[in-house]
């Protein structure tokens, strides 16, 4: 499960790199933790105590050598939502419903299925994410008083605009020199963590002059303890279960894709390769740990991995190296990280929504104005107005949808017959008066499934007397078949037997072969009506034809017709000289 693969060659030089690497990351992640943990609707405490506990599992169970775990502003709408319905413990359980359920998506390796998400759908709801994210600050950074957090977006907007009478000067002063803080160091010393640079200059100005005119940790939450909390199994009921699936099961697909997008994202940046089905591991099981001590879900930390790759990480031990520092830093430093004001945690959540916000590929998405513009603008709005989990249900299905409509435009069925100049057999040589009443060849392109159904149905000859007595498909560019388009066939050969005719099929691919001799159909058309060419098809169905039919015909599908419409007396005695050649293209 470790991976000890991983640490091959690993020496003191490396571990001196990984040690460093961990100390600044741990430096990092610590106003982080905090920062998604009271925005999440809980104390900054199980922020950090979710930082601990996960970081160090994710690092040592998870598939990327360089992945950081911990609290992510991803998870904030929904932990929030959940917190409000259902409660602190509750959110608990979820948390490790949630852990239980990547452990079995690894297990049963289903880490590749996450790639297969839409990106509308992603973007979308990260956009939406962010947006969430950065409005629900507003009020602190203004230090609005007396104001109540609501589930939905829209309530706490009006929220705020009822309590902005009691804007606080000091909040926003101490605020804008955090935001200040964190953009310049971004700016000019972009390897130096912006975010505590903020976060300390923030609060030495408003311990020095705002002493007591805004609000703090200490005053909101309470002294953080200086120690990790017991260990705890919450009350876990099958009630309990229940009503808990849907938001454990959005927890567990939102944490999946967060964490292998970070792992795809270091494998860009160290040409390493991640095993997803263990990265899912690895995360389901510190989220099952983590709860145990009053930790909030985790996942790959996109910002913070990337940090722990540019400062030289070179293996695991980093990111369990970042968890220790967090540690002792909660054993040494606890107490005065209670006069850190709230307002100094807002700029610092907006510049993390901001750069998660996706705006460019929002935009560029939205410009195309396809149907993936409609998924993202659907799943983008979802996400703010109603809820997550909502929002990438939705999206998923109109995704699905408008797949298989796409899907359904690329099948083409189109009758052909052979065009004497370019020896193939071409669409345009079919009308009116250029056809064989006798036999009917059609191209069929693209894949046949129950999205394309209707057109097959459609395009082909509907039973009776104009039906032609042969029918010759050209499969060589249906890559795939579903039971749905192995119907239409069965339709087919059932309205030819009945009326005595033969169904023909060339250049069938190895999907949809293998499909019809599993479901037996291959055996009910007949072996010797499957060719490899057309030409091979073509010869037999002209051997096959009723010739006293084609006296008189003026259609001349075939270069072989000026023989057939002639009198059968002239006709016969032709093919006893040999002139014709019955069942062969030449006359």
């Amino acid at each position: 499960m470790i991976g000890w693969g991983r640490f091959e060659g690993y020496s003191l030089a490396s571990l001196r790199k990984d040690v460093i690497s961990g100390i600044i990351v741990g430096v990092i992640a610590i106003p982080l933790g905090m920062a998604f943990a009271i925005a999440s609707g809980v104390k900054p405490e199980y922020g950090i105590y979710t930082t601990i506990i996960a970081g160090i599992l994710i690092s040592l169970l998870g598939g990327s050598k360089f992945q950081i775990g911990g609290p992510t502003g991803a998870f904030i709408p929904i932990l929030f939502a959940i917190g409000m319905q259902y409660g602190y413990e509750n959110l608990l359980i979820a948390g490790m419903m949630a852990g239980v359920i990547l452990v079995l998506m690894g297990i049963l390796r289903l880490g590749v299925l996450i790639k297969f998400i839409p990106k509308p759908v992603t973007i979308g709801f990260t956009a939406g994410i962010a947006v969430i994210i950065f409005s629900g600050q507003i009020g602190s950074f203004l230090g609005l008083q007396d104001m109540k957090r609501h589930e939905g977006f829209v309530d706490n907007m009006r929220e705020i605009g009822q309590h902005l009478s009691t804007a606080n000067m000091y909040s926003i002063l101490t605020a804008v020199v955090c935001l200040a803080a964190v953009l310049l160091t971004l700016h000019f010393a972009p390897k130096v963590p912006g975010s505590l640079i903020g976060l300390l200059c923030a609060t030495v100005m408003a311990v020095l002059f705002f002493n007591g005119k805004v609000a703090t940790i200490g005053s909101a939450y309470g002294e953080i303890p200086g120690t990790l909390p017991s260990f705890h199994i919450p009350l876990i009921t099958w009630e309990r279960i229940k009503s808990l699936i849907r938001p454990a099961f959005v927890i567990a697909m939102l944490g999946a894709i967060e964490s292998l997008l970070s792992a795809v994202v270091a494998d860009g940046m160290t040409g390493e390769r991640h095993n997803s089905n263990r990265e899912l591991i690895g995360q389901g099981i510190a989220n099952i740990a983590a709860p145990l001590f009053g930790g909030i879900p985790a996942t790959g930390a996109i910002a913070r991995t990337a940090t722990n790759i540019k400062n030289g990480a070179v293996s695991p031990v980093s990111g369990i190296v970042h968890g220790v520092v967090v540690f002792l830093i909660l054993l040494l430093l606890a107490p005065y990280a209670s006069t850190i004001p709230l307002a100094a945690m807002a700029p610092i959540l907006m510049v993390v929504a901001w750069n998660m916000s996706e705006r460019k590929e929002f935009l560029h998405l939205l410009k195309t104005r396809t149907g993936d513009s409609l998924v993202l603008v659907t799943t983008f709005l979802l996400t703010v107005f109603a809820d997550l989990t909502l929002a990438v249900e939705v999206g998923l299905v109109l995704a699905v949808v408008l797949f298989v409509k796409r899907m359904g435009e690329v099948h083409r069925v189109s009758k052909v017959l052979p065009d004497p100049s370019s020896v193939k057999v071409e669409a345009h040589m079919v009308s009116e008066h250029h056809d064989c009443p006798q036999i009917g060849i059609y191209n069929v392109e693209g894949p046949l499934f129950f999205g394309a159904a209707y057109r097959f149905d459609n395009t082909l000859p509907e039973p009776g007397a104009g039906q032609p007595g042969i029918i010759l498909l050209r499969m060589g560019k249906v890559p795939l078949m579903d039971t749905t388009g192995e119907a239409n066939l069965v339709t087919l050969v059932k309205q030819l037997h009945a009326s005595g005719g033969t169904l023909m099929i060339s250049g069938i691919q190895s999907q949809p072969l293998e499909l019809l001799k599993r479901t037996g159909l291959y055996d009910q058309i007949g072996e010797e009506q499957f060719y490899e060419h057309t030409g091979e098809a073509i010869n037999q169905a002209l051997g096959a034809i009723d010739y006293g039919k084609c006296a008189g015909c003026r259609h001349a599908a075939f270069r072989e017709c000026s023989a057939f419409s002639l009198p059968i007396e002239i006709r016969q005695q032709r093919v006893v000289a040999g002139q014709i050649k019955r069942g062969g293209l030449e006359v």
